[in-house]
């Protein structure tokens, strides 16, 4: 894919913050940084429409809660069509961490979410939201 140049204008101190993130986050030019900043909008955008969107959801609990798991499987099943796959992991004696990956509808990805970080005994649960590539350069 050929490359653009174009100019930006921008105010001098947001510049200088800009420099100051982007150093941070260990980009070796602003260029780059400008490609993944547009290339997390347009993944958000395709969150919020119907595109065929990729994600994680990453689940932490304890499993020594009385039916937590048989209730987190359940749902699991019902969304047996956005689950690609799933990863149970123990972190120790009582917490353990559930990675599940999606991929389908925005909408049956985001409430599969929900569902599982609204049940009782799940102490903490997260969304990554990412695209499938084929609409990003």
């Amino acid at each position: 894919m050929p490359l653009i140049r174009f100019g930006v204008s921008i105010e001098k101190d947001l510049l200088l913050k800009f420099d100051c993130f982007i150093k941070g986050k260990k980009y070796t030019n602003r260029s780059e940084a400008f490609r993944d900043l547009i290339r997390q909008e347009l993944v958000q955008e395709q969150w919020q429409g119907k595109e065929e969107v990729v994600g994680a959801i990453t689940l932490i609990y304890n499993h020594h809660k009385r039916e937590l798991v048989n209730k987190l499987m359940d749902i699991q099943h019902d969304f047996g069509g956005v689950i690609i796959s799933s990863q149970h992991i123990h972190l120790d004696h009582n917490n353990c961490l559930e990675i599940i990956a999606v991929k389908g509808s925005p909408k049956e990805a985001q409430k599969l979410a929900d569902t599982l970080k609204s049940v009782k005994g799940v102490k903490h649960g997260t969304l990554s939201m990412s695209t499938t590539g084929k609409e990003i350069e």
